[in-house]
């Protein structure tokens, strides 16, 4: 793809997080689009959000568990960037009709790190000595793809469908727990609508889906960061959500986390 093809689509991304609105699929408007090419969009879409002033304080992976890739019909992970005007306090209101077009909530496992990870070669023992501490996390994705009409291409350059995020009060050490059994509630209004567990996470863990990241990033000559928040993924299927809404979720061994919808 050319640059100012690449240039383009970012600019376009851009205008519809801004203004809240929809644009076509790109995978219908280029057909020849390849993963390395929406990446490219990606990270020009996080340029001009820097120009606004954001700053990036972590990243995220996308499409880690069945029940989101069979939901979406995506069938590998993706990333994308965490910046702080992304970020929500617990127990707070997002407004939709201010900030998001069409979003979903979903729980996962938000990992902070104490020490650079960088790829190649980054195992799951490397993981665990470069984090400080978990926290409970709610995500809230979001798509500027008209109708979640995505493939890969589509929500890779699309920052992997990211709105925004919301971390609990609790940190707790990744080696006080199994990651792979603890176990995930999600509640909307007070009824629990999904379960899920560690296990959901790569059909292994959220250790797994980090191992992932960093090595994907690595060759990419991308690292994660010492300080950054990085969410490892949702272990639930996505949660359509809309003014009113109040989302809960209880992660065993790590908290609760919550937030309302204005």
């Amino acid at each position: 793809m050319e640059r100012q093809d690449i240039d383009g689509y970012a600019a376009e991304l851009h205008r519809a997080l801004r203004q809240a609105e929809v644009v076509d699929p790109l995978t219908d408007r280029a057909p020849g689009i390849g993963i390395e090419d929406a990446y490219h969009i990606s990270k020009g879409l996080l340029a001009l959000r820097q120009k606004d002033g954001e700053r990036v304080v972590g990243k995220k992976i996308g499409v880690t568990s069945a029940a989101v890739q069979n939901m979406l019909g995506v069938r590998q992970p993706d990333f994308g960037y965490l910046t702080d005007a992304m970020e929500v306090q617990t127990g707070g209101v997002i407004p939709i009709e201010d900030q998001l077009i069409q979003p979903r909530a979903e729980a996962e496992i938000a990992f902070v790190l104490k020490a650079d990870l960088e790829g190649p070669g980054v195992t799951a023992a490397d993981v665990l000595q470069a984090t400080d501490f978990l926290m409970p996390c709610l995500e809230i994705v979001d798509s500027r793809i008209r109708d979640w009409r995505i493939k890969i291409q589509d929500t890779v350059a699309d920052n992997a469908s990211c709105g925004c995020f919301v971390l609990g009060h609790q940190a707790v050490d990744p080696r006080d727990l199994d990651l792979t059994t603890c176990g995930v509630v999600m509640e909307l209004n007070g009824a629990v609508v999904a379960t899920g567990a560690g296990a959901a996470a790569l059909g292994s863990s959220p250790v797994a889906c980090m191992v992932w990241l960093a090595n994907q990033l690595g060759a990419l000559g991308v690292a994660l960061n010492k300080g950054e928040v990085v969410l490892s993924g949702s272990l639930v299927p996505l949660q359509p959500v809309r003014s009113g809404d109040e989302v809960r979720a209880s992660i065993g061994g790590i908290g609760q986390v919550s937030v309302r919808f204005g």
